[in-house]
């Protein structure tokens, strides 16, 4: 028997631009609480939000920028993990600069839309990252997978 996926509502929870987590207005200051909602957001294409999870319940949540988060890259396989925990592989042609604050920013999860939904390097990954840029005759590549990506000129 399948069961119904409860329904959405709002909730007053919102994911920060910056990776903070709050309750209405209130900062969530459980650190176990903040990793199971990094790990639980999924977008829903359907109605172009972002929900989690805990137990039976699902609640919307806003989103300052981003729903996922990059905390890894491996520059070799040229592969990303997300926040959510998933794994996959990083196009550099959609790195942008958060308009919030400069952060990079590029585009995950194109089997749930094509454009792709936004993810957030964190501070660190995003130092491995431009630490690994070149210049190469005025422009910047990204030496990732055995290749030499192109890097969208407002990126550096």
């Amino acid at each position: 028997m399948d069961r119904a996926a409860p329904p959405l509502r709002a909730f007053g929870l919102v994911l920060h631009h910056d990776g903070r987590w709050s309750h209405q207005g209130r900062p969530i200051a459980h650190r176990r609480l903040r990793e199971h909602f990094d790990r639980s957001v999924r977008y829903l294409p359907e109605e172009r939000c972002s929900v989690v999870t805990l137990r039976q319940f699902r609640a919307l949540v806003e989103v300052e920028e981003a729903s996922f988060f990059v905390r890894e890259l491996d520059l070799g396989s040229g592969e990303i993990r997300l926040s959510d925990g998933s794994r996959e592989i990083l196009d550099p042609s959609s790195l942008q600069p958060s308009p919030i604050d400069g952060a990079l920013l590029c585009r995950v999860k194109r089997t749930l839309l094509p454009e792709g939904v936004v993810a957030r390097f964190d501070p660190g990954v995003q130092a491995e990252l431009l630490l690994a840029v070149e210049e190469e005759m005025g422009s910047f590549v990204l030496p990732i997978a055995g290749r030499r990506a192109a890097l969208p000129p407002a990126v550096l």
